[in-house]
């Protein structure tokens, strides 16, 4: 298996004569192109991992299928989408998440869901576009995929979270996790303060994984955290006391003083190497640490295995989301927190808003039957 982008891909150069409209990249060939295409998304790192991630698995395809982008018709992307569903032979592609660097490092850790394979149809859309629009292709064999009513295609409201029940069990399975020695003692401290911050804030991994203990101030006597998010948008989210109680335990254990210094670029969350020293932690490694928890309650709660067995660091962002808005917390001030764009995205997690109107909805009705 080749090593993943940037590193390294096959340096296919597109198999094509002249092409009739000019050139507007330098690219010479596939790779070159799609890193053009991902340069328009550095400044923001979680589209860019996505992004990344869908075009590395389609050229890697192409590669063992001795194919360039521009010899793709609808066929091959038919082709594409069967094998999202069933990655064969399985060996060579699928295996568990591990840092890209890995060398035991597989594209797939299982066969894609329908909703995922959508996804990742949707981003190659957007690359065969781009690259059709820059001259570098002749054609978008997506754009030829059969339209689905967005109605019945994506149903309305978030389902990947989690409801008190199952966030009972995962905070359960925090509390058991060993912590006999020096190691499992960290490593509990760590996913206990980390669960905390993705619960209590809503935020994302690559939020987290960038942000340093100087980002927490205290402004007019309260707490913020202020977060660079999506697109470098900086934006500030409140510090109650419970996050701030997780806070200062996590410091302490990590040898630190239990409020953070003004300008202090020690990491949010980090790896303890020595005493009062933590070294960044990226934001794959949050991913994997949050995975485990989530693979342990499963192990717990054998009813719901496959729920708990999918969640992931995402689900804690919408399980924040809907528990806030179903404690009372004002539709405005979750969406503020949350910092989305617009207030009818926040309006998914009212899932509270659907039961209630279902449940009145069953005063109309046609008596015994």
């Amino acid at each position: 298996m080749p090593v993943p982008l940037p590193l390294l891909l096959p340096d296919r150069p597109a198999a094509s004569p002249a092409l009739a409209a000019p050139q507007l990249i330098a690219a010479q060939s596939d790779a070159e192109a799609v890193i053009t295409w991902l340069r328009e998304y550095e400044d923001s790192p979680h589209t860019f991992a996505n992004y990344r991630k869908e075009a590395e698995r389609l050229l890697l395809w192409c590669g063992e299928r001795g194919q360039t982008l521009a010899g793709l018709g609808r066929e091959d992307i038919l082709d594409y989408q069967r094998f999202l569903a069933s990655p064969q032979p399985a060996e060579r592609w699928i295996g568990p998440a591990r840092a890209r660097q890995h060398p035991d490092w597989k594209p797939f850790t299982g066969p894609l869901a329908p909703s995922s394979i959508r996804q990742a149809l949707t981003i190659l859309g957007a690359l065969f576009q781009y690259l059709l629009d820059a001259g570098y292709l002749r054609g978008n064999p997506l754009a030829l995929a059969r339209r689905q009513k967005r109605s019945l295609a994506q149903p309305p409201g978030v389902e990947r979270y989690l409801d008190a029940e199952l966030w009972q069990v995962v905070q359960d399975t925090l509390e058991a996790l060993p912590r006999s020695g020096a190691r499992d003692l960290h490593h509990y401290e760590r996913a206990r303060w980390l669960f905390h911050l993705l619960y209590l804030t809503g935020a994302r991994r690559t939020e987290v994984a960038r942000a340093v203990m100087g980002d927490i101030v205290q402004r007019r006597g309260l707490w913020w955290w202020r977060v660079l998010g999506k697109g470098n948008k900086i934006g500030d989210i409140p510090v109650g006391d419970s996050l701030l109680a997780a806070l200062q335990r996590y410091r302490s254990h990590c040898g630190l003083p239990p409020l953070p210094l003004p300008g202090e670029v020690t990491p949010l969350v980090g790896r303890v190497n020595q005493p009062g020293k933590l070294d960044t932690l990226s934001d794959k490694a949050i991913y994997l640490i949050v995975k485990q928890v989530f693979r342990l309650a499963a192990e717990r709660e054998p009813a719901q295995a496959e729920r708990l067995a999918a969640a992931s660091t995402h689900w804690l962002r919408h399980t924040a989301a809907s528990h806030q808005l179903e404690a009372g917390v004002p539709l405005l001030v979750v969406s503020q927190n949350l910092r989305h764009a617009s207030i009818q995205t926040t309006r998914k997690y009212l899932h509270t808003e659907d039961d209630a109107r279902h449940q009145a909805s069953q005063a109309h009705g046609l008596g015994e039957i």
